[in-house]
């Protein structure tokens, strides 16, 4: 028996040595959070911020879009199938419209259009536009609107999209809501709609759920039912990986800002105030997004060979990256990396050049170039890199900063570019983790 352990504990011994470099861990999948908000300072424009946690947020983009005209109150996010961000959001205090924005890359955003929901004219207010994605795919816009402005009576509605490019919505359809009802932010678990949203008259966050989108709708948590108190406006979920969900809530009259946290969406814990926005940003939304799966990357010197074109390494030449030959010492200096924990999630990695050891691998404008750590968020995230089982084999690195978009060479150039289904985009975005060169 002993010299069976004495045996087990040798072969565990050679195995440690034949792997060599430790191995970065697994990536997870690896939550990141994209924020937008009108702040106390200013209704004309949207501010950006990310976090790794859904609790401590930064600033990614102060007056990150102004609209052309009006304001740019509870500017709501979500990730569409083509790869854009987009933002829907109240246009003024009074009127008919709603405002939508694009972005690529969530940092610099694109006017697209006001649409006239045609409830009430000039002297009726529509407010609090939220996203709602459905189950069955559907895109939905869920707003609150009121026939005789900012003190008349607001119901919720919705407009549904009717084509692939968000452009086109159907008629207003009323959710089925008692009036005095605002800002409602709905989400579905299995076959229940919840919608949480604000009474206008006794000003508490209220729970109501039903088994339509447009109702008829029970109210779960009326009143003072989940113990925050009242003059709270704006909620706004998001789940988060353990498979709770948080909901945020703005305080107005305080200028404070909360969340709260349940296992259930029935039963929440205490109000916690957020830590660095809480006086900053009002009526925001939380969009998660994932990177990365399960797959372990080897962390030390490494060089990464493309897998479809199985002579060319990933180098830096001129500070920028390419994927080409190698065969000079310069060369495979320039092709190797030291292979670290992510400088913005250490679930991921980051790749540190072996000859210029304060430069990292990042995207800039969606271009891979070697650059010099500026310690900043930005820079962490945007060096971020999240494994995955290669997409051609080999490993594959998902952008931690804009997940759907990968490492890849597209005429011999590295990018960060949006996946794409087909044999070219795999092979392009596909990588073997080699010995280093030098």
């Amino acid at each position: 028996m002993r010299m069976r352990t004495l045996l087990a504990a040798l072969a565990v011994l050679a195995t440690t040595l034949l792997v060599g470099s430790p191995v970065a861990q697994a990536a997870g999948p690896v939550a990141h959070y994209v924020m937008t908000a009108f702040t106390s300072s200013s209704e004309s424009n949207m501010y950006v911020y990310d976090s790794a946690n859904a609790t401590n947020f930064n600033l990614v983009r102060g007056n990150a879009y102004t609209p052309p005209s009006g304001l740019i109150r509870d500017p709501s996010v979500i990730r569409h199938t083509d790869g854009y961000y987009y933002v829907v959001y109240t246009t003024n205090w009074t009127g008919d419209t709603i405002g939508f924005a694009r972005s690529a890359d969530y940092v610099t955003w694109t006017f697209l259009r006001t649409v006239r929901v045609g409830l009430n004219g000039s002297t009726g207010s529509t407010w609090a536009p939220e996203w709602f994605r459905d189950s069955d795919g559907s895109v939905h816009v869920v707003f609150s609107a009121s026939t005789t402005g900012t003190a008349g009576q607001f119901r919720p509605y919705r407009i549904t999209a009717t084509n692939a490019d968000l452009s086109a919505w159907t008629s207003p359809v009323a959710l089925g809501i008692p009036a005095n009802y605002i800002d409602s932010f709905v989400v579905k678990v299995g076959g229940t709609y919840h919608n949480f949203l604000k009474n206008e008259t006794t000003k508490y966050i209220e729970h109501a759920t039903a088994t339509s989108l447009s109702g008829p709708w029970t109210f779960r948590g009326a009143g003072n039912w989940a113990g925050w108190g009242s003059g709270l406006e704006g909620p706004a979920l998001v789940q988060l990986p353990d498979g709770r969900w948080r909901i945020f809530f703005d305080q107005y009259g305080a200028g404070r800002y909360y969340y709260a946290d349940s296992s259930d969406l029935n039963t929440f814990g205490a109000k916690v105030e957020l830590p660095g926005l809480s006086g900053t940003a009002r009526h925001f939304t939380v969009l998660r997004e994932i990177a990365g799966d399960s797959t372990a990357v080897p962390t030390g010197n490494r060089s990464l060979r493309s897998v479809n074109v199985t002579d060319r390494y990933v180098r830096h030449r001129d500070y920028l990256a390419y994927v080409e030959p190698v065969s000079t010492a310069t060369d495979r200096q320039d092709a190797t990396f030291t292979v670290v924990a992510g400088l913005a999630n250490s679930a991921c990695v980051s790749f540190r050049s072996a000859n210029f050891p304060d430069r990292y691998l990042r995207h800039y404008n969606f271009r891979v170039r070697l650059d010099v750590n500026t310690g900043d968020a930005t820079f962490a995230r945007d060096a971020t890199f999240c494994g995955r089982t290669g997409l051609a084999g080999g490993l594959s690195f998902e952008s931690y900063s804009h997940p759907g978009r990968y490492l890849r060479h597209y005429n011999n150039e590295v990018r960060v570019d949006l996946f794409t289904s087909g044999a070219t985009f795999a092979g392009d975005a596909s990588f073997t983790v080699t010995t280093p060169l030098a």
